[in-house]
């Protein structure tokens, strides 16, 4: 007991903070109050009767007759005490009533009057001579639907003021310093320095739960990593198991089967390496990356009926990268326009100077409507076509935890254009076509 007394000591305190600021506040209302005295010469009364129409609220009681009464609540009896002058009228809809203190004659026969009439404030604004002011409002009480007239204010008390704006800080503040967590950047927690100690054990309890999601994020990170590298050996041994079959177009089928899995396995391993390794960032060269994945994947493409050429618009392009993970994801779509623009016509890779890594093809294109869902994994346009459906969705991800992003659009000339965007390494000394100072 005593060591979590002094846990929450240690914390600066809601209530002294509030009560210092509440001070200062008040000596400035105080200064306002006395600056319009003197501009009016009338007392200006800010308080509101509202505190006082919720108190009468909650104390609302019906007898077994039906007749309203009020029940001797502390925050009623409390309210009697601070307003001797007290005066109010409870009335309900069959015009059964209860009636505490002299109403003021001008409201003496109002409410009924206003009974079509949810709520209303009565009395004098600022500018107008001095007289009797009332609010009326139609509440749910516990005896039913009542109307309520009353013209005293009740005080608002520090333990009211606290609670509101400790219900302020955790409905506002908190999610501000919530936003700070990011699925991406693990380990974060909402600090717990000058935290009120009224609230720091929710935060400990927030912070509390970050842990344990941190925890399961990363069991499944390294479930997928080792998955993926337990799937190498076997592989492997399909590989030259495979190899050491006569030759047939069954063999060349289950061969291809057979890569592509490979290629599946090393890129999950790819981008789970990636992910939190910043230490593997390094200034990349998007034209060179690009032009060594087109020589790699220049005999696939010719084999498959296509033409593949090379299109650097400028000398060299440095963006801040894991050179293999950018290579595996301009692999990925070029394999993509090889398995999918029909088997004839040209795949062009494309690298402006502004970071934009371009690969166009003159197949069918992708309609509008799916493009919205083709880096979704695991989605396919065609149902019965090659891949699994993860190749252009580890794309946009790989993309994304480069700061860029990846779309797709027409081709010049028909087909489907993937665009990669990146942002150029700001450096000195480059002498492409402009693009760096």
């Amino acid at each position: 007991m005593s060591t979590g007394t002094q846990g929450q000591g240690a914390q600066p305190s809601l209530k002294r903070r509030l009560i210092r600021q509440l001070v200062l506040l008040q000596v400035a209302i105080q200064l306002v109050v006395i600056g319009a005295l003197a501009a009016t010469g009338q007392l200006i009364d800010f308080s509101s009767p509202e505190n006082t129409v919720e108190i009468l609220q909650e104390a609302v009681a019906r007898e077994a007759d039906g007749r309203l009464s009020m029940r001797p609540t502390e925050r009623l009896a409390a309210l009697r005490r601070a307003q001797p002058g007290l005066w109010f009228s409870v009335r309900d809809a069959q015009g059964r009533q209860v009636v505490e203190g002299r109403i003021p004659p001008e409201f003496a026969r109002i409410g009924d009057t206003l009974d079509q009439v949810r709520q209303a404030r009565l009395g004098w604004n600022i500018g107008d001579a001095p007289r009797q002011s009332a609010r009326m409002r139609w509440v749910d009480s516990p005896a039913g639907e009542v109307q309520i007239l009353t013209g005293a204010d009740s005080p608002i008390t520090w333990r009211n003021l606290g609670l509101s704006v400790l219900l302020l800080l955790l409905k506002v503040v908190l999610p501000i310093m919530a936003g700070q967590i990011d699925a991406d950047q693990r380990g974060v927690r909402l600090p717990l320095s000058d935290v009120p100690g009224e609230v720091a054990t929710l935060v400990a309890a927030f912070n509390d739960a970050l842990q344990r999601l941190d925890d399961g994020h990363a069991r499944h990170e390294r479930f997928l990593a080792d998955a993926a590298h337990e799937l190498r050996t076997p592989l492997a041994i399909l590989n030259t198991r495979l190899d050491n079959l006569p030759d047939s177009a069954e063999k060349t089928r289950l061969l291809a089967d057979a890569a592509r899995l490979s290629v599946l396995a090393g890129q999950l391993l790819d981008l789970q390496r990636m992910k939190g390794r910043e230490e593997r960032r390094q200034r990349v060269d998007l034209v060179d990356m690009a032009r060594e994945v087109v020589a790699e994947m220049a005999p696939l493409a010719l084999a498959s009926g296509y033409d593949i050429s090379f299109e650097p618009q400028a000398g060299r392009v440095e963006i801040d990268g894991d050179r293999d993970a950018l290579s595996r994801a301009l692999t990925n779509l070029v394999r993509n326009a090889i398995d999918h623009a029909g088997g004839q016509g040209s795949v062009v890779v494309r690298v402006d100077a502004s970071g934009d890594v371009d690969v166009i093809d003159d197949g069918p294109g992708i309609p509008p409507a799916q493009r919205a869902h083709v880096f979704k994994p695991f989605y396919r346009v065609h149902a019965s076509g090659p891949g699994a459906g993860l190749g252009l969705s580890l794309v946009q991800e790989i993309v994304r935890l480069h700061g860029g992003e990846v779309s797709v659009h027409d081709g010049p000339e028909g087909g489907a254009l993937f665009r990669m965007r990146f942002r150029p390494a700001r450096a000195s000394g480059m002498t492409d076509a402009g693009a760096f100072e």
